[in-house]
């Protein structure tokens, strides 16, 4: 016969069996976050594609202030001589043509925000610049990017935009960008080219500082 203490002692026994240790908790934890960051990590493609989404809104309201600018100079969009990346340039839109910087970094990118309403000749903005061009250029042509992978113009089949997520022309990690056409839309392409990205005569691809 079993007395009340082997009893409860066989009791204590047997929740001890069946209860999680400590090592084994922290292992399904581990593994939740493991699965988590697969799903919804800033890497993964379906993030990439809403901050995509985000990025050519970013691009349109940079392009409705590039207009306006032609329109006060000529029809021309900014031009700086002897730039050498886009944030020379491109500031010359702050804060006459906007006060908004927000729209110069890629919200795939990582790049840190800028000073609202101040122009970032000396920071680091997110996106690439085809400068020398008019509001004339034809609708097929780039005029803006997200970083691109050289200041070269591109062919068809030719990588624009990182293959691998590794540097240069990762905003998006390994899954294209944006590109922003002369007649305001903002087309997304996989990292090879599905068109020629042409620069004409008299124009200048500027990436970013690195």
């Amino acid at each position: 016969m079993l007395t009340a203490a082997k009893y409860g002692s066989r009791i204590t026994s047997h929740a001890k069996n069946d209860s999680f240790s400590l090592i084994e908790l922290l292992i399904v934890m581990v593994l939740m976050i493991i699965m988590y960051v697969m799903l919804y990590g800033p890497g993964t493609k379906n993030v990439q594609a809403e901050k995509k989404a985000a990025c050519a809104r970013n691009l349109q309201q940079v392009y409705v202030a590039l207009k306006i600018y032609a329109a006060d100079h000529g029809g021309r969009y900014p031009l700086l001589e002897g730039a050498a990346t886009s944030e020379a340039p491109l500031s010359l839109l702050v804060p006459k043509y906007t006060t908004l910087t927000e729209y110069f970094i890629c919200p795939g990118s990582g790049d840190a925000e800028l000073p609202s309403a101040e122009p970032f000749a000396e920071k680091k903005i997110s996106y690439a610049y085809y400068m020398g061009l008019t509001d004339a250029a034809a609708g097929g042509q780039p005029l803006m990017s997200d970083r691109q992978m050289n200041n070269r113009a591109k062919s068809k089949g030719q990588a624009v935009f990182s293959p691998d997520g590794k540097k240069p022309g990762n905003n998006h990690r390994k899954y294209g960008g944006i590109v922003l056409f002369c007649d305001g839309r903002a087309v997304e392409l996989d990292p090879k080219a599905d068109r020629d990205l042409p620069c004409p005569e008299g124009v200048k691809l500027l990436n970013p500082k690195d």
